[in-house]
């Protein structure tokens, strides 16, 4: 099964809100039991599907304390500490209660779009404050720069505190390249739910899911049956949420988790502006994919 603490299914939380917009941590607590009960190997609280953009930094710690006491252990906890301005980003990581953390989940820098060497640069920067493990994390679908195979290899062999990267870019050429040059003690993590099996059969080492959140058994179930070599059986649980991973993210992220886990009767469908709920026609999708897969 799992060979390290961040191979396997990682949930990305959502952060639930009340209906007056506060944090509601009775349904955050119910939502970590939740998917800790059914079978996923490690925490991510405060990455993008947390709406951590419209958290205050005593939020976002608030968060992360509650998370730690009610995980109690039970699994690993990655924390999402990123930025554009990469001493800001050290300063946030210098100045967080890591308490409980296992490890930092940072973004590669949005909006300014640094060239390849910036990026290597501010990775290196932060692996070497970072008292913590750090998983790189590429996703040009919200950033607007893709971190190309080769500056991911050069981290992954310069930087020994940078040791996973969650790979989100969806070419699945420059995954292959990543899988094949990587040190082996280097992690390629699936930062698209439903590329998952895809990449594991290429030899990837697990997720950091969001589609895991509404459906933790049976995704954490494909995952460990793709670690172990078990693709016949991994396929079948693939395609059993292919449908519920595409319609989660059809009208945006953490939207659609959110209209799943609040059918399941885990929060409330709220989100804070700028993010509204799903669009009707999309709800009633998700209610009736919710619906076939319990």
């Amino acid at each position: 099964m799992t060979k390290h603490k961040f191979s396997g299914t990682g949930v990305a939380l959502i952060t639930p809100f009340k209906s007056n917009k506060e944090i509601d941590y009775q349904s955050l607590e119910k939502i970590i039991n939740h998917v800790i009960d059914n079978g996923i190997d490690y925490i991510v609280t405060l990455g993008t599907t947390g709406e951590t953009p419209t958290l205050s930094p005593a939020e976002k710690q608030e968060v992360a304390r509650f998370t730690v006491q009610t995980v109690a252990q039970r699994t690993p906890i990655v924390v999402g500490i990123g930025s554009n301005n990469t001493a800001e980003t050290i300063n946030a990581i210098r100045n967080f209660d890591l308490q409980g953390i296992d490890g930092i989940l940072s973004i590669t820098p949005y909006y300014n779009k640094p060239n390849q060497e910036g990026i290597y640069q501010h990775y290196k920067a932060i692996g070497e404050a970072s008292p913590l493990p750090v998983i790189a994390y590429n996703v040009p679908g919200r950033t607007g720069v893709n971190m190309t195979a080769e500056t991911t290899l050069r981290i992954a062999a310069d930087c020994p505190n940078i040791v996973a990267i969650k790979e989100a870019s969806g070419n699945l050429t420059q995954i292959m390249q990543i899988l094949q040059n990587r040190p082996e003690h280097f992690l390629v993590l699936s930062g698209d739910d439903s590329l998952t099996y895809p990449m594991m059969a290429l030899g990837a080492d697990g997720v950091i899911s969001v589609a895991a959140q509404a459906v933790p058994k049976t995704f954490s179930d494909m995952v460990h049956f793709a670690l172990d070599g078990e693709f016949a059986a991994a396929r079948q649980n693939h395609y059993q949420v292919l449908d519920l991973m595409e319609a989660l993210f059809a009208d945006g992220s953490p939207a659609g988790v959110k209209t799943a886990l609040h059918l399941s009767g885990l929060c409330e469908n709220e989100l804070r502006l700028p993010l509204v709920p799903v669009n009707e026609k999309v709800f009633k999708l998700i209610q009736h994919l919710v619906n076939v897969k319990h």
